[in-house]
């Protein structure tokens, strides 16, 4: 039976469990309006969910009060990214931050329900200070004014610290423990270098901290950093990324979960990190770790190629996993939805790069190949609607894991870095000729944010190779992209890319949009005005110039939206008019 594309993007999924305080209710985000919303659901369902919020813009997160029937929420307005944050109680919400012009990461709420912490760009729309608020009746307190961008951990279980992150790049941060009363910040973290320290957990005692980092390695460990001499305590070995980290509110068990080839390993440890029998999960994504207040059930959110996300719950500390949301296929089975095989390809200096291969089960198949963005990122088999909307129009889809990736270690992801930008654009161009050796004749290349860089890259650098290009949200310009995207992003930004002040030459000489001329293939160009991260400039300018060249391109402007398509309406206009661009210029 043949479905129609908007069918596939019609496929909905359930994320971002948050246990009620009484551990009955289980709270989550879903799309099933056309934008993320809060809903939730009892814990001993499935039962039919219930509907908290009802916007017409994305939620990003909720979480519950550890001890008031009380929701918080962010919510930005028209993709622009800069999320306020909401408290839903009784039906009632309440704005707490009030001020639109700012962004708003939270922190979470204080042991004892009555405060939350975030950072904001409040004082100058670029430094990222830590905050603290009564959620009752309480104004914005500042508690900590610095510099750059910063995140907030974790609180200390007497309320009376915060662990805030203080982020030098996308692969480099510090973790300092914020005293609330005499506002003293303790660097906990020293290291020379870049490393990672991610899913901070503050045990009950007050005295370590469970986490995941690459300072000692190549790979994300889970660790203990004892807080009163800063030594690491190691549990998990130097070979796959650890991800997710959660500590139960009392201590009892500590749950992460490792990235192998994409796929996710759950382990499970006494709270004293003595490893446990690994739960029965099934084979997928696994993430979004939270534990029920009396530590007895575990929720998370699972997605896999043949799954669509959604909350799963486990007993502890044996039990067997258990889908709680059922989020709709659109009538699709499942069985139609098709797995990826991870392969390995040659490339110019003989390494030999990851990739997943979506095959559609007939011979010479023409392809997409999908960039991921980042490029501090990684395509994984999760549950993807395109990919399998193409796959069921007769495409191949192949995600490579081009150098400067994720997932394969830290030496693997700086191999990009500045002066080295063209090679992992060489590695692309070396899919395309595997591809061809595996019969495969007509290629396009398509990906969002850093990935419509790559596509452009692709096509301006090696323009015989490819039957078409789809670039959505993507960077044309390397100058006027960190001229212009969010003033805070520029910093975390300049270590991957290269500075203006330094490397303005080097970023010119790399941009897709000087060599526009060279673009042969048809090109189609996906952008939201809204856009933070890369300008739309970005998109006016290669539109322009492919233009005025005679190129074939086509574009596509959303009024509201920001980078990438958050509603159902506009992924019903744009997508089925990618696959029609595909199917005028690739004849799938």
């Amino acid at each position: 039976m043949a479905y129609e594309f908007a069918r596939y993007l019609k496929v909905r999924g359930a994320w971002g469990a948050s246990f009620s305080p009484d551990g009955r209710r289980v709270s989550f985000l879903t799309e099933i309006t056309g934008v993320p919303q809060v809903w939730e659901v009892e814990a001993n369902g499935p039962t039919w969910p219930e509907q908290l919020t009802f916007y017409e813009e994305r939620v990003s997160g909720a979480w519950y009060s550890p001890t008031e029937d009380r929701l918080l929420f962010g919510m930005d307005a028209g993709g622009n990214e800069r999320s306020q944050l909401f408290l839903l109680e009784d039906g009632e919400v309440t704005d707490l931050t009030r001020a639109p012009e700012a962004i708003h990461y939270p922190g979470g709420f204080s042991p004892d329900g009555r405060h939350i912490a975030y950072t904001a760009t409040r004082r100058n729309g670029t430094d990222f200070d830590v905050f603290v608020q009564d959620v009752v009746d309480g104004e914005p307190k500042m508690v900590w004014q610095v510099s750059g961008y910063h995140t907030v951990a974790d609180w200390d279980p007497d309320g009376r610290a915060l662990i805030v992150s203080r982020h030098h790049s996308n692969v480099d941060n510090d973790l300092y423990r914020l005293d609330l009363d005499s506002g003293e910040a303790t660097l906990l973290t020293p290291h020379e270098g870049d490393a990672r320290f991610s899913g901070a957990n503050v045990t009950p005692d007050g005295g370590s901290v469970y986490l995941a980092t690459d300072r000692d390695g190549e790979f994300l460990r889970l660790a203990r950093l004892d807080l009163a001499t800063l030594a690491l305590d190691h549990l998990t070995p130097d070979d796959w990324d650890v991800e997710g980290v959660e500590l139960s509110r009392d201590g009892r068990y500590l749950v992460a979960s490792r990235n192998v080839d994409g796929y996710s390993g759950v382990l499970l440890f006494g709270g004293r990190g003595r490893r446990m029998p690994d739960p029965q999960v099934p084979e997928g994504i696994v993430g979004g770790f939270e534990f029920s207040p009396d530590s007895r059930r575990l929720a998370f959110t699972l997605t896999a190629p043949e799954r669509n996300p959604d909350v799963w719950i486990l007993d502890l500390p044996g039990g067997e996993a258990r889908r709680l949301t059922r989020s709709s296929t659109a009538g699709i089975p499942p069985s139609t939805f098709r797995r990826p095989r991870v392969v390995r390809y040659p490339t110019f200096d003989r390494r030999r790069i990851p990739a997943l291969f979506h095959e559609p089960g007939v011979e010479n198949a023409p392809v997409i190949v999908n960039v991921h963005g980042g490029p501090e990122s990684q395509s994984r088999p999760a549950f993807a609607p395109v990919t399998q909307y193409l796959l069921h129009r007769g495409y191949a889809v192949f995600s490579p894991n081009v150098r400067g990736s994720t997932g394969y270690g830290k030496a693997y992801t700086h191999l990009d870095d500045v002066e080295l930008r063209m090679d992992s654009v060489n590695d692309l161009a070396h899919a395309a000729y595997w591809l061809e050796e595996q019969g495969h004749e007509r290629i396009a290349v398509m990906g969002g944010s850093y990935g419509g860089f790559m596509v452009l890259a692709a096509l301006t650098e090696y323009p015989d190779l490819w039957s078409a290009g789809v670039d959505i949200v993507g960077i044309a310009n390397l100058v006027t992209f960190l001229e212009n995207t969010g003033s805070y992003r520029r910093s975390l930004r300049e270590p991957e890319y290269g500075s203006l002040e330094k490397d303005r030459a080097l970023l010119e000489s790399i941009s897709p949009i000087h060599k526009a001329e060279n673009i042969k293939a048809p090109l189609m160009v996906v952008h939201g005005k809204n856009d933070p991260r890369v300008p739309v400039g970005e998109a006016e300018q290669i539109v322009e110039r492919v233009r005025g060249n005679g190129g074939t391109v086509e574009y596509l402007l959303y009024e509201d939206e920001g980078h990438g398509l958050a509603k159902l309406g506009n992924r019903l206009d744009a997508y089925p008019k990618i696959a029609a661009f595909l199917d005028e210029h690739l004849g799938g």
